[in-house]
């Protein structure tokens, strides 16, 4: 069996959300399924990260018998004995994104790419946009999508019910237009907004926004184009909420708006489908990638677009729910765990 080490890091407070899921989501599943030895590496918090993953990690290759270092982010030790496998989740600099797009971002991205023995893309998407699909470095690179489970899925527990959560979040009782997680400048909260703005001059705003996520400054920045616009009684932040409230205001809503500048493959959009809820999406680039022919697809620079959009998901969601739960259902984080021991068997 092989032995890999693999950096948990990503675990540690501070890291986004969705490369926490992912990471934690994917050892689980390794795990469950036996098929190689896991070896969870985690820094002590004596040193620094970079210190940690440069130093400390070469020496448990040798130290733990391991066959190398598996890293779910784009840095990974440089030197040492073993193989290297990386993640690159999104090239944000290729779209006009600041976040995460500075030069030791860009460094792993070109140099980790022709150091690492493999590199893993959550989507055709990303591998496009850093130029992995083709030449040498395309033997190397491998598409694995990222996977959706528990508690996302199209009905609400036994001991539970979804309309629970409009008292506890005290949200109006009609359709509700679910933003997760839009904090960030690179998930352009503006374009939902200037969406409804549109539908608003139109004559009918028949959606309540709803925006979770912790309070920021780039969230601060949206609230005041909020009220620019008009819209500051049809907009709702409950703040930061937990895993089984989100999949309940999914279930509750007409749909999942992810109009980001830039993402790598979306989590939201395959979370939003388990919860039989159509997801919009830009056209192009990983979202439509993850959303296939379920998702509804517009311009996020036309408000015009966007405003046609949610008016879509009010007049199909529940024709389509069956259908996005059954799309949704192929992206298991065992599929995942599988692609990626299949990664490790052919370096071995």
């Amino acid at each position: 069996m092989l032995r890999i080490g693999f950096d948990s890091s990503p675990l540690l407070p501070g890291h986004p959300p969705g490369v926490q899921r992912v990471v934690q989501r994917s050892l689980e599943a390794l795990e469950q399924r036996g098929r190689v030895e896991v070896v969870r590496l985690t820094p002590d918090g004596s040193a620094g990260l970079r210190s940690w993953r440069q130093g400390e990690l070469p020496r448990a290759v040798r130290g733990m018998d391991l066959v190398g270092i598996h890293s779910f982010v784009s840095a990974f030790p440089w030197r040492g004995p073993g193989h290297r496998v990386q993640t690159l989740h999104e090239a944000p600099w290729r779209h006009g994104v600041h976040e995460n797009a500075d030069l030791r971002h860009r460094f792993w991205a070109w140099a980790g790419t022709r150091r690492a023995s493999a590199v893993i893309t959550p989507s055709a998407a990303t591998a496009r946009d850093l130029g992995l699909t083709s030449g040498r470095l395309a033997g190397r690179t491998h598409v694995i999508p990222w996977g959706v489970g528990e508690p996302f899925g199209g009905e609400a527990p036994l001991d539970s019910m979804d309309e629970v959560l409009l008292g506890k979040y005290n949200l109006p009782d009609r359709p509700l237009l679910l933003c997760p997680g839009a904090v960030r400048a690179k998930k352009n909260l503006a374009a939902t907004l200037e969406g409804l703005a549109h539908l608003k001059q139109a004559g009918t705003l028949p959606v309540q926004l709803v925006v979770t996520g912790p309070d920021t400054p780039d969230l601060r920045a949206s609230l005041g184009l909020v009220q620019r616009l008009g819209l500051t009684r049809h907009v709702s932040t409950p703040g930061e909420i937990s895993d089984a409230d989100l999949a309940g205001l999914m279930r509750l809503s007409c749909a999942v708006a992810v109009l980001s500048a830039s993402e790598g493959f979306g989590l939201p959009v395959l979370e939003a489908m388990a919860c039989g809820t159509p997801a919009i999406v830009p056209a192009g680039g990983a979202l439509e990638e993850v959303g296939g022919a379920h998702a509804i697809v517009v311009d996020p620079t036309d408000p015009v677009s966007v405003g046609q959009g949610i008016v879509q998901a009010l007049d199909t969601r529940e024709g389509l729910r069956t259908s996005l739960t059954e799309q949704a259902s192929r992206f298991t984080w065992g599929a995942t765990a599988q692609a990626i021991e299949e990664v490790w068997e052919g370096l071995a």
